[in-house]
């Protein structure tokens, strides 16, 4: 499970080095969050496709993931792009989770939620997951990852052990810095707070500090523009049981690419 990707930087980085990364490691399916990935804001239909091409199986997203407006057809019509489930349904293109196959033929349920704090409040991502298992047609396949789009980590971590248990994984994004508590929980559940990004190492969160550091010196607002310099690719690589769905290994993964 890769963190967000950072406009062209991230994409590059990720071309560059997934590929062999999945022949290295072995690896069977790969999510990559990519709400930036499109100028730093936004994803649109060829970065997607580009992410596609170089071994990303799944697109999880968040917030951003409204930017682009030709997002919101793609969205109904590619089921490997997701948006937060608990965006609801009245009037909201696309859907939150997913059943993929895995390369060893493993069936993989993606799902992706959003945090309430300090975000748009949305429905409530643990009454939904709840939801969802409940009123699903059929049971969701044993391996469940969930990528939790949420800005504090308290939320994420009571998120991840009010899952423990019932998904194989649970993994935050949106914050762009990686966190070091990655674990397996009592239940079986493989956690991190916050995967880290995949942008600029010597940025703001993946940006040009130029354009980010004047709003804390006056508070007067600023277009972003996507840094530049050596990317550094943030990942999780979890090993599960396709029978139980329970990890059994859980790894940080950062590599440095010059792009």
């Amino acid at each position: 499970m890769i963190g967000d990707l950072i406009g062209k930087p991230g994409r590059v980085a990720v071309e560059a080095i997934l590929p062999d990364l999945r022949n290295e490691l072995d690896i069977d399916f790969v999510t990559a969050n990519g709400e930036n990935v499109a100028g730093g804001m936004g994803l649109t239909v060829s970065t997607a496709e580009a992410m596609f091409k170089a071994g990303v199986d799944v697109i999880t997203s968040g917030n951003h993931i409204w930017d682009k407006r030709e997002m919101y057809a793609q969205l109904e019509h590619d089921e490997r792009i997701l948006r937060p489930l608990n965006y609801g349904t009245d009037g909201v293109p696309g859907r939150g989770w997913g059943v993929f196959h895995a390369a060893d033929g493993t069936e993989i349920a993606v799902l992706n939620f959003q945090g309430r704090t300090y975000m748009i409040p949305i429905e409530n991502p643990f009454t939904e997951f709840d939801r969802l298992i409940e009123q699903a047609s059929e049971p969701l396949p044993p391996v469940r990852v969930v990528d939790f789009h949420c800005e504090l980590t308290s939320e994420k971590n009571a998120f991840g052990i009010y899952l423990d248990g019932r998904v194989t994984a649970v993994v935050g994004t949106h914050t762009h810095v990686p966190t070091a508590d990655e674990r397996i929980m009592p239940k079986g559940t493989a956690y991190q707070s916050d995967l880290g990004m995949v942008g600029p190492i010597h940025s703001v969160i993946g940006f040009d500090p130029a354009t980010v550091i004047p709003r804390f010196l006056n508070g007067l607002p600023t277009r972003f523009e996507v840094g530049t310099g050596p990317v550094v690719f943030n990942a999780c690589l979890i090993d599960a049981d396709p029978a139980t769905g329970r990890a059994v290994a859980v790894e940080r993964i950062q590599r440095t690419v010059e792009v």
